[in-house]
């Protein structure tokens, strides 16, 4: 019997080794492109072969902002060093050279990069919530009080002048005087700011819309669901106080950190709460960085509407929420599965800490601990319980197999500052250069459709690779039949902001020219209009693992197929079991059918299967 941890380490590789055979076709494709194009322009004038062009700098020229080679936490603490003793010194030469370093380091982090300063304490000790003792090693050198003040003195003068912001994250002056900023530069644009997404699960009635009510509004619940009222979709939501489809909130951060909160956060009227509340264009305008929530039902019966937003959303986190007085149960299991399986970094947010007996609040972080210490989780809790612990678990949050745990409550907001800090600096979904790539073709699946009024049919989605600009034409598909159409894209926005153009891993809207509603569904695909459209497949194979089935799968069996925004009935045609069937724990190569009509997946795309309590795992490896 495969472990679920040896097969997903296997059908990681694979997608990689079919991602990387994809990208380096797509580059020989445009290299030859290329090669026909400078042909034809090397007969237009043959007599500049010769010449040297005076306009062109020499071939070994070096930059001028030094890089940072490699992104490991021994290569940022030496950089820190280094910004450390170039800012000390306060010469002018050495002020030059900090001030290309941060600009550099700007501008390769998406404008932002979290800078410590003094010794810290080392990651062990202060993921474990315990006191670092003296004989302890502590990261980095060591400064006083004095050399702190001059230090972050001078980093903000230099910030400054690159035309970033600089906000202390902490400031501790104890034994071992240290601190952490927060370096930002301000994007140009809204096409340009980076964007953290986030799904949200848990149990139904574990807090999921009021924390994010919470978040996102400001103000504080009053114990009976006044924070989740403006998050609703449907009248049914707010009588039974109950989410029944993926609502999408955002939270913005400004260039010093703060999170931008309507004026009215402060006030007690439920009335003017669900009215006074920012539009996305003005906090994605002012916002230099977005974290967008997609908040998931929790109830059983809405299960295929949470993985639908768990497998089209392409969330770089899934925020598990777990109600203190009830703890890990039900459909929080499920949901935690269904994360693992599909290789997404988990955060546990414990809510209700305010009305939950500390004896229960005891039990609940206990099991919370052994279910993510066991065997199919393998992930190691870290309970945040300080700014410091936030900013440390953020940086190396999604590199290590650690999951951060907040205790937090919406009433009195106990937790919530941790929290924000760390939702504040994780790493932009878009810097996830392996699964988004901008020198590939264009590709963009569609996870929703809308007709608005005097504009025409809106399609909203991700851009999994390539760049598009307004005026583009373009190619969407497949139909019932398989074949593609053509139109050209009016207009793009971004968080309900126009923008002119968009790029891999951003999550925008494309407005489209003379198509109707009903010739777009979710699941297609659009791409740059080519003599040769993407073929449409109904056939293909995949190596699947049964994670769960109470009697056996044969042939002829049909489960609702979950691939990327593509969610479909499939039927099993073959499979290459000795005995012709499929029970929990095995492991095969099964050819699947698609019931209804043609869909555009590529070999490498994870996909899930569900059928009441079945589930299965697995990877496509060959279209057919």
């Amino acid at each position: 019997m495969t472990s679920l941890r040896t097969f997903q380490t296997e059908i990681d590789e694979i997608s990689h080794r079919e991602v990387a055979k994809q990208r380096a076709h797509a580059l020989a494709e445009r290299a030859k492109l290329e090669k026909d194009a400078k042909k034809t322009k090397t007969h237009a004038r043959k007599e500049s072969t010769e010449a040297p062009d005076p306009s062109k700098p020499p071939a070994k020229e070096p930059i001028t902002a030094p890089a940072a080679p490699g992104s490991g936490d021994a290569v940022m603490s030496d950089i820190d060093e280094q910004l450390q003793s170039l800012l000390l010194s306060r010469l002018p030469a050495n002020l030059e050279t900090a001030r290309n370093l941060i600009a550099s380091l700007l501008t390769r982090n998406f404008g932002e990069y979290v800078f410590r300063i003094g010794s810290h304490p080392p990651h062990a000790r202060l993921f474990t919530g315990q006191p670092a003792a003296e004989e302890d090693t502590w990261i980095g050198t060591a400064r006083t009080a004095k050399e702190l003040d001059i230090i972050i003195q001078e980093t903000t003068t230099v910030v400054d002048e690159v035309g970033g912001k600089t906000s202390i994250l902490y400031d501790s002056r104890t034994d071992h005087p240290r601190a952490a900023l927060l370096l930002r530069l301000p994007p140009p644009d809204v096409a340009s700011t980076p964007e953290v997404r986030c799904a949200v699960v848990g149990n139904v009635d574990s807090g999921k819309s009021t924390t994010l009510g919470v978040l996102t509004r400001g103000q504080l619940d009053d114990g009976r669901g006044r924070a989740r009222v403006s998050l609703f979709r449907h009248k049914h939501e707010i009588e039974t106080g109950r989410t029944s489809s993926v609502g999408m909130e955002i939270l913005g951060f400004g260039p010093t950190g703060k999170p931008i909160l309507p004026p009215t956060a402060h006030s007690n009227d439920p009335e003017v709460i669900r009215r006074e509340k920012m539009g996305w264009e003005e906090i994605s305008i002012q916002a230099s960085k977005i974290i967008s929530f997609s908040d998931l039902a929790g109830h059983e019966r809405y299960l295929k509407t949470t993985l639908y937003g768990l497998t089209s959303g392409s969330p770089s986190c899934v925020i598990l929420i777990v109600g203190g007085n009830a703890g890990l149960i039900g459909m929080s299991k499920e949901h935690l599965a269904i994360a693992l399986a599909l290789g997404v970094p988990v955060v546990v947010c414990i809510t209700k800490i305010d009305m939950t007996p500390p004896n229960i609040l005891a039990k609940t972080v206990e099991q919370v601990s052994k279910i993510l210490r066991s065997p199919g989780c393998r992930k190691t809790p870290v309970f945040v319980k300080s700014i410091e612990s936030a900013v440390a678990v953020a940086q190396s949050f999604g590199k290590e197999r650690l999951a951060p745990v907040f205790q937090t409550s919406n009433v009195t907001g106990e937790g919530l500052d941790f929290l924000r800090t760390f939702l504040n600096l994780l790493p932009a979904s878009e810097s996830d250069s392996e699964k988004f790539l901008t020198d590939q073709p264009l590709e963009y699946s569609i996870n929703e459709v809308y007709s608005v009024p005097y504009v025409g049919t809106v399609v909203d989605g991700i851009l999994n690779s390539g760049t598009v600009k307004t005026g583009d034409a373009v190619l969407f598909g497949p139909d019932s039949n398989g074949n593609f159409h053509s139109s050209v894209i009016k207009s793009i926005e971004r968080k309900r902001a126009r923008v002119p153009s968009a790029e891999a891993g951003q999550c925008v809207s494309f407005a489209l020219k003379r198509v109707r509603r009903t010739d777009v569904r979710k699941g297609m695909v659009l791409v740059h209009k080519t003599e040769t459209p993407p073929k449409a497949v109904r056939q293909f194979e995949g190596q699947v693992l049964i994670l769960y089935h109470n009697t056996t799968l044969q042939r002829n069996y049909q489960a609702m197929l979950h691939c990327g925004a593509v969610r479909q009935t499939v039927r099993i045609v073959s499979m290459d079991h000795p005995q012709g069937i499929l029970r929990t724990g095995d492991r095969a190569t099964v050819t699947f059918e698609f019931i209804s009509h043609p869909e555009f997946i590529k070999e490498g795309m994870k996909l899930l299967f569900r059928e009441g309590k079945t589930k299965g795992l697995g990877v496509i490896t060959r279209l057919l």
